[in-house]
């Protein structure tokens, strides 16, 4: 079995973002991390490949600095990491994105695709599904909990306070959810042999079945009208109470105002 994991390298929030005059993120200028739905959809590959002895390959597209959550993904145990990168596919939003990540699968061999459910970037949900749409192959999205089942896949699918079993024929997509497993550490070993690796590299021109009108930034059909890396708040209303009871009394009442309770 063969599976692709779609992971993406995101700004680590901790540290503050910044923005560029256009309203894009600046990543080159912030902190990475591996995006945690992905670690998580990665994690999934992982186990699958430890039950069924499956490969696993990581894909992201990004800036050459990408290159560090493909070495931590192999030092993890995939067996190997591609980079899409390129100038004219820089800025992309979902559509764009997707658009550049299936054009880039169509190389691939697959019989499992795996993306998180979202990035913390973006938090969108959009771009495994519209992957799974350019490639016309099911999708399940919102994945806690994923079987094999001979050419099918059998997937718990997170809903409300409950979940629905489905089953999907393989070749076919899904995304998971952060909470679907505890991803594992990278090993010392898979450290050393993640850092002599070597990573795949394609830019514009190893792209299949794609046109430029779809890609980067020109082909991005969302708009940004502003950006801001902070959200101003009032000042709130302020109460002293006189007593414990005070408080708990006109806290209560607030609540039952606003029908919480």
């Amino acid at each position: 079995m063969k599976i692709v994991v779609c992971i993406k390298q995101v700004p680590d929030t901790k540290g503050g973002v910044k923005f560029n005059p256009d309203g894009t993120l600046d990543r080159a200028a912030m902190l990475a991390i591996m995006n945690p739905d992905d670690k998580a959809g990665l994690e999934a590959a992982l186990r699958l490949k430890d039950q069924y002895g499956a490969e696993v390959t990581v894909l992201t597209m990004g800036l050459p600095k990408a290159t560090d959550v493909l070495r931590e993904a192999l030092a993890m145990g995939a067996d190997k990491g591609i980079l899409v990168t390129d100038r004219v596919l820089g800025g992309a939003d979902t559509w764009a994105t997707s658009t550049t990540i299936a054009g880039a699968i169509r190389n691939l061999e697959y019989d499992l695709i795996i993306t998180g459910r979202q990035a913390i970037d973006g938090d969108t949900a959009q771009v495994g599904p519209q992957i799974a749409e350019h490639l016309g192959i099911p999708v399940i999205s919102y994945a806690q909990d994923i079987k094999i089942d001979g050419d099918k896949v059998i997937v718990q699918r997170q809903y409300d306070d409950r979940y629905h079993v489905l089953e999907a024929k393989m070749p076919c997509l899904i995304t998971a959810l952060s909470e679907l497993n505890d991803p594992r550490y990278m090993t010392p070993g898979g450290i050393f042999d993640a850092c002599k690796a070597e990573i795949t590299t394609w830019g514009r021109a190893d792209l299949k079945d794609v046109d430029d009108s779809n890609l980067g930034l020109a082909g991005s059909p969302t708009k940004i009208a502003k950006a801001s890396d902070k959200v101003r708040k009032g000042a709130g209303e302020k109460v002293v109470p006189e007593s414990p009871e005070e408080g708990v009394a006109y806290i209560v009442g607030k609540l039952k105002e606003k029908h919480v309770i």
